[in-house]
């Protein structure tokens, strides 16, 4: 059966369902839903399974019953309505949240779309389920995923050009050091520089409800505007709290514009939210102005490290997978959606647009416009690197690092 067919004879089968289901008892249900599979033929029993949520092996069962027409069926008995054995979800109310936390680690894909996809097996994420204190089988956990949005696939179909070989075992460092570090109430951030934007009369992707046939004017050439140039909008995202902070610059995307941007936060937002933080948490991409190669980066993130008392650690996604890091789909993404469709006419209508971005989980995210200049290409001496307090990892030093505050010196 093809994809089209399939498709055609579950709608079918679900507008029938949804006409006759509240008439049928147990049985005469169970007979029902094996008739059809019969008439549709091979792939039938999952069609209508799929179409309807009545299980597979209660569907096999009819299946046997309809082949033996004169024999007394072996299940003659006829339950009350809400009677038979209860929904995981109902005696288990968080085994979905479980599961799901089991799988994001080894999550692969473009998390801005629906379709995710795990290469833990059902099995065992049954018997990780088990070990946690939550029962079920993996034929369960198998039907939780696919309601998820989740589907088992070969490593083929997940290559992205050159993978380097630890790139996963560096999401599960990061995901682990991640989980624990809010444990601990400490702050967790994510940073990145979004899309530059020109700023004037600009055509913008997408589109907004406006009056029939009065669109929005915009120029016909993309020509950046001298006086007003582009923006440069630094995000950073706090894991824990689903609060954003956005430093739109105005000058160049350099490494002391990044730790500038998250000194703000810092100050404005961070400190506020975590008074008794010890720690600070970055994840961010692996190039750019934060890159792990960029000495200028742990430079500057030394001196915030002296100024504030903090100890900063720093995990990298590996290079080609920026777009797992979270401030991608859970807060560049909403931006976006929120100023399509209209042109950025002023760097105020860019922090105002970003400013009142707002999502039905609840991300709240401020803005605010930064006019210092930051010179480029600035150098840094092999003197300079040196007197960095820098504490590698064991597991990918030049991924994961802390750079301690250094002691100040009395009078």
């Amino acid at each position: 059966m093809d994809a089209s067919a399939k498709e055609t004879h579950c709608k079918r089968i679900l507008r029938k369902f949804q006409k006759l289901g509240d008439t049928l008892d147990e049985r005469r249900r169970r007979l029902w839903a094996a008739s059809e599979a019969l008439e549709i033929g091979f792939g039938g029993v999952t069609c209508v399974s799929e179409a309807t949520g009545i299980a597979r092996s209660t569907i096999q069962t009819g299946l046997k019953e309809l082949k033996r027409p004169g024999r007394k069926p072996k299940h003659t008995r006829v339950r009350r309505a809400g009677g038979g054995r209860k929904p995981h979800a109902q005696h288990q109310p968080k085994l979905a949240e479980a599961l799901d936390g089991l799988v994001e680690p080894e999550t692969r894909g473009d998390p801005e779309t629906p379709l995710r996809w795990t290469c833990k097996s059902t099995r065992k994420l049954a018997a990780e389920l088990k070990q946690l204190g939550y029962k079920a089988s993996h034929q369960h956990v198998r039907r939780m995923l696919k309601r998820a949005g989740y589907s088992l696939q070969s490593n083929r179909k997940s290559v992205e050009g050159k993978q380097h070989p630890d790139r996963n075992g560096q999401f599960e460092y990061i995901h682990n050091r991640v989980r624990l570090a809010i444990r601990r109430k400490q702050p967790v951030i994510s940073v990145d520089t979004k899309k530059k934007e020109l700023i004037g009369q600009y055509k913008n992707a997408g589109r907004e409800w406006r009056p029939k046939g009065k669109p929005q004017r915009v120029d016909v050439h993309d020509f950046p505007d001298k006086e007003m140039g582009k923006v440069i909008p630094y995000g950073v995202y706090d894991l824990a709290a689903n609060k954003g902070w956005v430093n739109v610059g105005i000058d160049h995307d350099t490494a002391e514009f990044a730790v500038a941007s998250i000194e703000r936060w810092w100050r404005r937002m961070g400190k506020g939210s975590y008074p008794n933080a010890k720690e600070l948490y970055i994840t961010a991409d692996s190039g750019g102005s934060n890159s792990y190669r960029n000495r200028a980066w742990r430079l500057y993130l030394q001196k915030f490290a002296d100024r504030t008392g903090l100890r900063i650690n720093v995990h990298h996604f590996p290079p080609g997978t920026s777009k797992w890091n979270k401030i991608e789909h859970r807060m560049f993404c909403h931006i976006s959606t929120n100023w399509r469709g209209r042109p950025l006419e002023s760097r105020e209508a860019v922090v105002s647009l970003i400013g009142s971005t707002k999502t039905t989980t609840g991300l709240t995210i401020t803005a605010a416009l930064d006019q210092r200049k930051f010179a480029k290409g600035v150098k840094v001496t092999d003197d300079e690197l040196a007197k960095v307090v820098l504490k590698p990892a064991s597991f990918h030093g030049e991924w994961n690092y802390s750079i301690l505050p250094r002691k100040r010196k009395n009078g």
